[in-house]
């Protein structure tokens, strides 16, 4: 199987990096947010299309409010300082999640940078900000329940007959296929709330290396670990006779 399309990263590991080392957990953050710019710089070396970082989740505002309000300052300073180098390698920039929690300045910080990389097409890095799998499918059918409701009786009886594969439109980034392989890094195996409906036959690879010390040979191992598998999405390798 040759390289995927599309991975996601569930970046794991900050604060244990530095509480490894005595630092505070903010600046395993912002070690953090240098591998996340190296790794997509690997993607695009490796021709992978998209790449989905799981930056915040809808889950992280539990977090004290320093670490929330440093994390989200360290967002948008990376977005000011990287946005035009990235477009100039062709990276176009997208976020996916509940955008109005977001603070006015980093939503319209947000839409410049969106519209600005609209062009670019050699890779989509997409960026998960109060982001919830389960959030998004519950907005999800909150857009069908509209939909329906605009809808003769006919075709309300169709959608919902094709739902399990039609539902997909509903997600915050319909045109972005579902993820090949998913990448967790920390030694903890679980996908917690990323891609929840999107991930349903992505291959899932875990690494004990906390987040700060994914490197290049990591990601080697990551994609080489996905060439030896085999995908039947619940099908057979070879049907029978």
């Amino acid at each position: 199987m040759g390289n995927p399309t599309h991975i996601a990263f569930i970046m794991d590991g900050n604060g244990r990096w530095a509480k490894r080392r005595g630092l505070e957990r903010s600046e395993g953050h912002a070690k953090g947010a240098q591998v996340a710019e190296a790794t997509v710089r690997l993607c695009a070396d490796h021709g992978i299309r998209y790449v989905t970082l799981f930056a915040f989740s809808t889950e992280n505002w539990k977090r004290p409010e320093s670490e929330v309000h440093f994390l989200f300052q360290l967002l948008s300073e990376y977005l000011l300082e990287h946005t035009e180098e990235m477009i100039n390698k062709g990276v176009r920039i997208r976020f996916m999640g509940r955008m109005p929690g977001l603070s006015p300045a980093l939503r319209e910080l947000i839409r410049k940078i969106e519209a600005r990389s609209l062009h670019c097409d050699r890779l989509q890095m997409i960026l998960a900000v109060n982001y919830g799998g389960r959030q998004e499918i519950c907005d999800g059918f909150r857009k069908l329940h509209e939909e329906l409701n605009t809808r003769p009786p006919d075709q309300k009886e169709e959608i919902l007959d094709t739902l399990s594969e039609g539902f997909y439109r509903y997600l915050y980034l319909p045109d972005v296929p579902a993820p090949d392989l998913i990448v967790r890094t920390s030694g903890e195996k679980r996908i917690s709330n990323c891609l929840l409906w999107q991930s349903a036959y992505s291959e899932l690879y875990f690494t004990d290396t906390l987040w700060p010390d994914f490197d290049e040979r990591c990601f080697d191992a990551a994609l080489k670990e996905y060439s030896g598998r085999k995908r039947r999405f619940g099908g057979l390798d070879e049907q029978p006779s």
